[in-house]
């Protein structure tokens, strides 16, 4: 009779196997977005624009300027770590380059290699003509703060269940979904002012027949940890999608959020010339004296003073073919970048 059963049911699961599609397994669904089908994640993204990425990704006509991605609380990474799925700034910072409504600049972990860089040139340690030094970063306009929750599978998983009807401990599905629901939420805030311009959340659920993957050969399918192998990664990259997707949605019809115009691809044909980084009003002077003040950013201009060295002088946030707009005493006038440094 145990073999009839056992075997009654193992057609009845590869039947089901066979005929349902792969995505049909996790029961994937996003919390805002009307639509049945999976909204995985997946392609990528870079100076020529995006490939692969899902279909239902919300994208923009052009970046509104740059924005920096914020990595979680302690105790956001320690709940995905519990299932896990590693930190997901870079899922996050993928889906973001992908929509083309932001440029990203690096201001996660990767900041503590760049800062190296920049010291080990300031200690002359690096090749020369390196071009490393102040001024190149870009600046970011907006932070991003990412949040995630989760609600917890109450069924304890069907992958125990069938390995239990099995006898065989769960040998056949391996790591049932440990959660039915994931609910994130984003904070955009304006970098220089502080505010918070927009706020959303975002949500994904399996249903409670969730299978995190298949044994094939003795091993399971897909790597614990990735947002694309597991059945946990999914759901969670789902609701950061659909996040984001209502983050675009609130303020694709805001022309005034632009801050800069910035194109990805040109500014990586750019080289970044290393110099002194400074803001409108900074103090400034001359590396040496008898630093010429022109009446226009061009040395065949006006020579209308020549500053002593020490002299200090105001800049005023124009620059023009390696000039600067400076005030000083005896007016104002145009000085060579080159030659200027903060005291």
């Amino acid at each position: 009779m145990n073999i009839i059963r056992t075997g009654l049911v193992g057609g009845v699961l590869l039947l089901f196997l066979a005929s349902a599609p792969a995505w049909a397994f996790l029961g994937i669904s996003l919390g805002s977005d009307d639509k049945k089908d999976a909204a995985e994640v997946s392609g990528g993204a870079g100076p020529d624009g995006a490939q692969g990425e899902s279909a239902k990704l919300e994208k923009c006509d052009k970046p509104y300027g740059t924005l920096a991605v914020s990595e979680p609380q302690d105790y956001v990474g320690q709940a995905l770590m519990s299932y896990g799925l590693p930190s997901p700034s870079g899922l996050i910072r993928m889906i973001i380059q992908q929509s083309n409504c932001f440029v990203l600049v690096e201001r996660g972990r990767a900041m503590k290699n760049l800062m190296q860089e920049r010291e080990l040139a300031s200690s002359g340690m690096l090749r020369g003509g390196s071009n490393m030094g102040g001024g190149q970063m870009v600046t970011a306009d907006y932070v991003l703060t990412p949040d995630v929750v989760f609600s917890q599978n109450d069924a304890g998983g069907v992958g125990s269940a069938i390995g239990g009807l099995f006898g065989w401990g769960g040998a056949l599905i391996a790591g049932s979904l440990k959660f039915k629901k994931a609910q994130t939420s984003m904070l955009l805030a304006d970098a220089r002012s502080g505010l918070q311009v927009a706020a959303a959340s975002g949500a994904a659920k399996a249903t409670d027949f969730g299978i995190g993957g298949i044994v094939g050969g003795g091993g399971a399918v897909g790597a614990l940890g990735a947002y694309e192998n597991t059945a946990e990664g999914k759901v969670v990259a789902s609701s950061f999608l659909d996040n984001w997707n209502n983050i675009v949605r609130s303020i694709r019809n805001s022309p005034e959020m632009a801050r800069q115009q910035i194109n990805l691809k040109a500014e990586v044909g750019k080289v970044a010339k290393a110099g002194v980084g400074l803001e409108a009003g900074d103090v400034i002077t001359g590396k040496i004296g008898g630093l010429k003040l022109y009446a226009s950013p061009d040395k065949k201009s006006k020579v209308l003073a020549n500053l002593g060295k020490g002299e200090e002088v105001i800049y005023k946030g124009d620059e023009q073919n390696g000039f600067l707009l400076v005030q000083g005493n005896d007016g104002e006038g145009w000085v060579e970048k080159l030659l200027i440094r903060k005291p």
